[in-house]
């Protein structure tokens, strides 16, 4: 199968370099057309030259890893987040329907209002509780509008290895902190982008048209913010790494402790079940692939 993939230096889209690479041959495209092969267009502000580089290409599969995430930037900055979130994603739906050629996309537990403790199933009610959530919420209507085969998948609190994340701001917090106040009503599971690109390779191998829809993908289990950070220190000190805070030190603290402009969903579960019976999976527990990213980062000093 050829792929086209969009977004190739963000968290996810590195780990779809490697994940994708055994289906067929990958044109991994950045926002940058300097960098590109041939000068194909692969920024979603760019709309034009999206539609140019997809019929240059052709491709069998258009994997989409890129997207506006600045959740609380979006708030004043609504045209940019809904050109790259929703209307972006809504003309590689139609691209991908009249080349007969299946999307993959990425959304996000922010389609929800994160009210209750529940797990979020695919067909909940939505209502997302700002720009970024709106804007992405969008994005998933637009790409079902459009008649495409396609894979969207709903992720929570990715992280990865490459690059910076919660785990490891925590771990150099710690290191110069006696003590660490961190949110501890908010719930959800951490991802890593590892994870994520594996299970989206698994799915496009074997993806019938039947399965064209919309699932959730996070890591098994759950746990808040507070939680997560003793969780990372805990492994980091088991490992020799020197931090002057501890985990009996992290203390936790409501969100109306840590305000921000734009409101966080306090329920970031999500239920797996769809996804883990459509294509045969079963989902590793968070903590697997946060005890691995960070034995990875304390041996790399």
């Amino acid at each position: 199968m050829t792929i086209l993939l969009l977004g190739a230096d963000g968290q996810v889209g590195w780990e779809l370099r490697r994940a994708l690479a055994p289906l067929g041959p990958v044109l991994a495209l950045t926002r940058d057309k300097a960098r590109n092969p041939g000068g194909l267009a692969g920024n979603l502000e760019d709309l034009d030259g999206l539609r140019e580089t997809v019929a240059v290409v052709v491709p069998e599969w258009i994997v989409n890893a890129a997207a506006y995430t600045a959740v609380d930037k979006a708030e004043s900055d609504r045209e940019r987040a809904q050109v790259v979130n929703a209307d972006a994603p809504g003309l590689l739906g139609d691209l991908a329907a009249q080349h007969g050629a299946w999307l993959v996309h990425y959304s996000t537990d922010y389609v929800f209002d994160g009210s209750g403790t529940t797990p979020w199933r695919e067909d909940d009610a939505t209502g997302p509780l700002g720009i970024y959530g709106a804007t992405k919420l969008a994005g998933e209507d637009a790409i079902r509008a459009s008649g495409c085969k396609h894979l969207n998948f709903r992720t929570s609190w990715v992280y990865a290895a490459r690059g910076g994340n919660f785990a490891k701001t925590m771990l150099r917090l710690a290191a110069e902190r006696d003590s660490l106040n961190v949110v501890e009503d908010q719930v959800g599971a951490p991802t890593g982008a590892e994870l994520i690109a594996d299970v989206t390779a698994h799915t496009m191998r074997i993806a019938a048209k039947a399965q064209s829809g919309t699932y959730n993908l996070a890591a098994a289990d759950f746990t808040d913010w507070a939680s997560y950070a003793r969780f990372a220190i805990s492994e980091a000190r088991d490992l020799g790494f020197a931090t002057r805070a501890t985990p009996e030190t992290v203390r936790g603290i409501p969100s109306t402790a840590y305000p921000t402009p734009a409101a966080r969903p306090l329920n970031s579960r999500l239920d797996t079940g769809k996804l883990q019976a459509a294509f045969g999976l079963t989902l590793p527990d968070w903590r697997i692939g946060v005890r691995r990213m960070i034995a990875e980062h304390v041996a790399c000093g």
